[in-house]
Parts: C-alpha cells; structure tokens; sequence
C-alpha cells in the first residue's frame, strides 16, 4: 500500500476486527468513506488488504464480515509411520553446505562460487535467446541436443593422446546435473548391494547417492597426490568391486590433482580387474595451479564413465551436465536416465551450450582462475595470521576449497557451534568420510564469500581455537 489514507483505513479496522466477535459484520463501504473522509476506491482496497491477511470475509450480495479464527491444533502425522516403515538410511536430508544462513554472517560453508564469479552476462544473453527458438516449446532427445554431445565429447577428445581413440557424441548424455548422474551411474554399474571403491575423503554428495542406490562403499585413503595404487589393488582384489569412484581433478574436499603415473597406474588396475573407474570431473573448469588431466581421455575401451558439469562454471540455474560411458554401460545409464526424468529441458541445454560457445567463455575462464587463485591466497594468508593452529595439509591446486585440520584436542562440533553462533559458518569435516574421520577437519569455501571478511572469518576461527 502507497497511500496513507489507505493504511489509516487498515489501522483503524484491524484495531475494530480485534475487539469484534467473529462473524461480526464490517461497517459497509459506504458507512466507511465517510467516516475515514476517503474516496471509495481507497475503502476498497483497504478492504481488498484486509481480506488477503484473512482477517474479513465477504459475502457477495450480503456484506464483509470479521472472519473467525481457527486455533491450530497438533497435528497428527503418526500414521505415516507404519505406511512408510523405517527409512531405507539414515543420512540427514541436507549438508551444512546446503543450508541458508543470515544475511550478514560469514559464510564459508557453501559449495558454489559467489555469483559475481560467474559469466553473468553471458548467461543472461543466453538464456533470452533460447527462449526465442523452438527449444523453448519442444522436447529434446533422451540422450541430450547433439551439438552440446558433441561439445561435451570434444572437450574430453581434446586431452586425448595419439593412439587412443576419443570420444564421440554419441558416447556423452546430457543430465540434469551432476548428481543425477552419480545416481543413476550406481544403479547401473555398481547395483544395489554391490561394493564400490571410494575415495576417502571424498564428495559427499556421491556418497548420499551410493547409499539411496544401496550401494556398499569400500573407503580407500587418498592423500595429496591421490590413492595408493596398491591400496586399490588390494581392494578390488578382496571385494570383488566392479567400479571404484573418484576425483582425480581438484578433489572435493582437498583440491588435490592425481599424480600421472598414479592415474595411469589405477587405469591400468581397473582394466586387470575388468572393473570401471567412474571418474567425476566437477572442477574441469575451476583450475588454477594445474590444468586439468581426465584419466577418460586414456581410455578408449570402456572402463571410464566420465561425469562433468557445468553448474559450478556456468550458472547453478543451469543444471546441465554429461555422462561419457562407451559400450553397454552407456545404454545403461540411459535407461536409467529415461526411466527417472525422460530428458533434460532443451531451453537449459540450448542456453548451456550458447555460452559454452561464445567468445567470451574463454575470457570468462581466465578471469575466473585468477580469482579463483587471488581469494584462496587471501584465505591461506588470513588463516596464517590470525588462525595459525588450523592447518592446511595440501596447497588446493584447483576447485573452491581448502581443507583445514584443526588441533588434535579441537570438538568439531563443537567448533563449529561456536563459530556460528559469532556469524561464522564452516562445514564440519565429517561429511566427506564414507567413514570415521582420520582426523578433526573442517572444509573452507574461499570462492563463495565476501573475500574483504576473511580476515574477520580467520580471526573468529582463531579465537574459537584458542577458547577466546
């Protein structure tokens, strides 16, 4: 409401309506314009406001009246206990990266970039321009729009050495997001009760996947440099695992790259054991000290499915992804895909593809590497001065993390409680462990914060520590 007569009018009948029996009738407009000294189109929308706040109810051909209200009760919902039985697992519905938080804390919690990090332009323009075609008003195949299949494969092809036979686009399907994928790789690689490798720690999100497909995880440890092959070895040896799953680009949580000959060692496990590596390449766009080495691009008889989006590049509206998968795991993964989401909008396929395309992409990825890079020097120098007791195991040589080990003696939990509560929230570490901790870690988004508040977010965690 903009006009004050109108605001007197609600002030002065919502003050009437408070002391008024229910049903009691409302003075009519009539009565009303003249005793506020108003126009009747101002009465009326006075009344029009009332109504919408559900204190009056009008009768047509009868009058306004004071609308009774209704005392909520408890509500029972106990019934649904028996009609659903105990819940298949036990993980929390959301990560504490997911959640919202106040306005004016300090959030290092989140697993995306900042939106001023993001091609903002380039999406926008995008997206009006594939409002305007036909993708807007049709459906597109099951396996995704061909030129952004083949985009998809063209990009893997590009890393792939002489003598290896690279993707094509038939090989890639276009996904709603990465983690539909996961799901949908697991149901129809692995299989329900079936044993996966995994690394540890690892991306949380792949393990809620891995457990709502009923998938039994194998944790292998997985240091700076990537697992020790011989760990690998050993475990799909003595499990009989079919599919190991990884981040051999920019971990989630460490920002670790594998070593090559780590990479080309694990390949090599992965084909004696007839088994696949579900590679999960999240952070191909988000390098800064390295570039990015897909073990899929060594690979061309089907032991690699290749997972990568572009949601953390592009734009978090656009949840648009691909699977690479060569031979009957690829028809697979589109059988699954099908059955769960039939295809994936064309008017985010068409509005991905046009600024992948676009000119300005590269220049947009420049850009975001060093900034990438000047934000996570930033929080490393932060923590350095005024958090010197949280400590950073591994150098992030891309993606948005660091991954910080607190003092042995340090409740997690508990730090964390109590950085909230002065307006700084981290995530807590035992999230990405598919099983006990190793130790007592926290994860901090640099990409996603204001970064002229890391100093303030250091010294919180500092003061925390120190039982400040």
């Amino acid at each position: 409401m903009s006009q004050d007569s109108t605001e007197r009018i609600v002030a002065g009948l919502r003050g009437w309506i408070a002391s008024a029996p229910p049903g009691a009738r409302v003075p009519s407009n009539r009565v009303l314009t003249a005793e506020y000294g108003a126009s009747p189109v101002t009465v009326q929308k006075a009344m029009s406001h009332l109504a919408r706040l559900g204190l009056v109810e009008s009768r047509p051909g009868v009058g306004t009246f004071v609308r009774a209200v209704r005392t909520a009760g408890p509500v029972d919902f106990g019934w649904q206990t028996s009609a659903l039985g105990a819940p298949p697992n036990r993980t929390s519905a959301l990560s504490s990266t997911q959640r919202t938080v106040a306005p004016d804390a300090i959030g290092l919690h989140s697993g995306y970039p900042a939106v001023e990090l993001l091609p903002e332009r380039l999406v926008r323009q995008a997206l009006a321009r594939a409002s305007r075609t036909a993708a807007a008003l049709t459906r597109t195949p099951a396996t995704g729009m061909p030129d952004l299949q083949a985009w998809f494969a063209a990009e893997l092809a590009a890393s792939a050495p002489a003598g290896v036979a690279p993707a094509t686009a038939r090989d890639a399907l276009i996904i709603s997001g990465s983690q539909s994928g996961l799901s949908s790789i697991f149901r129809a690689v692995v299989g329900h009760g079936r044993p996966l490798l995994i690394e540890s720690p690892t991306y949380w999100g792949a393990m809620l996947a891995a457990e709502q497909a009923g998938v039994v995880l194998v944790p292998i440890p997985s240091g700076p440099q990537g697992p020790d092959p011989d760990d690998v070895e050993r475990a799909f040896a003595q499990t009989g695992a079919r599919a190991f799953y990884a981040q051999p680009t920019f971990a989630n949580p460490t920002g670790a790259q594998w070593q090559a000959e780590t990479s080309r060692a694990v390949l090599d496990i992965v084909r004696r054991h007839g088994a696949f590596l579900i590679e999960d390449d999240w952070a191909h766009d988000l390098a800064i000290d390295a570039e990015p080495r897909p073990i899929a691009a060594l690979d061309d008889d089907g032991h690699v499915v290749y997972l990568r989006s572009l949601t953390k590049s592009v734009s978090p509206a656009l949840r648009v992804a691909a699977v690479i998968a060569r031979g009957p795991a690829r028809e697979r993964i589109l059988a699954d895909r099908a059955a769960e989401s039939m295809y994936v909008s064309g008017l985010l396929q068409a509005a991905a593809l046009d600024v992948v395309t676009q000119p300005g992409w590269r220049t947009h990825l420049r850009g975001f590497r060093e900034q990438l890079r000047s934000r996570r020097d930033l929080m490393i120098s932060c923590l350095s001065a005024d958090a010197p007791t949280a400590a950073l195991e591994t150098m992030p040589v891309g993606g948005l993390n660091l991954w910080v080990r607190l003092p042995e003696a340090a409740e997690v939990a508990a730090v964390v409680r109590e950085c909230e509560l002065r307006g700084l929230i981290i995530a807590p570490g035992r999230e990405w462990f598919p099983a006990e901790p190793s130790g007592p870690y926290v994860r901090l988004n640099y990409a996603s914060a204001d970064p002229t508040r890391f100093a303030e977010a250091a010294g919180i965690l500092g003061e925390v520590l120190e039982g400040g």
